[in-house]
């Protein structure tokens, strides 16, 4: 290398690390650019909307992935309010717990650690009929 070179900053530029080891990193990591559903997650939330819209009460949908939270919102009109919005919030997981379920008016339902189980306030139970 010249003169000039080591002089100007590294930019741009793969330089190979010395052994070719890696060395330490050079700060924590980066926090996630969004939250979102995993897989997993969005399978057991499109389980419970299948069988809703099935049943014609549920309509639409839509998913919104923010830096601080994720929310689906169902629709019972794509044109007015959404009936009920699932949330995740990690900056809430180990207090209250990471999902909720949440009204128009923003009244939570019910808040939980397991999305299968806050999803229960949002499932109809099934009745036994006599006769």
């Amino acid at each position: 290398m010249s003169e000039a070179e080591t002089r100007e900053p590294l930019r741009g530029r793969i330089v190979p690390f010395p052994g070719g080891a890696p060395g330490p990193q050079a700060g924590p990591a980066a926090p996630p650019q969004q939250v979102t559903f995993s897989r997993d997650e969005l399978r057991t939330i499109l389980n419970l909307y299948g069988r809703r819209v099935a049943e014609g009460e549920w309509r639409d949908y839509a998913i919104d992935f923010a830096r601080d939270r994720a929310v689906f919102a169902i629709y019972r009109r794509s044109s007015e309010l959404p009936l009920y919005r699932i949330v995740k919030d990690p900056k809430l997981a180990r207090r209250q717990g990471a999902f909720s379920v949440e009204t128009t008016s923003g009244l939570v339902l019910k808040r939980g650690h397991e999305l299968a189980h806050v999803l229960r306030v949002l499932d109809k139970s099934l009745k036994l009929v006599s006769g």
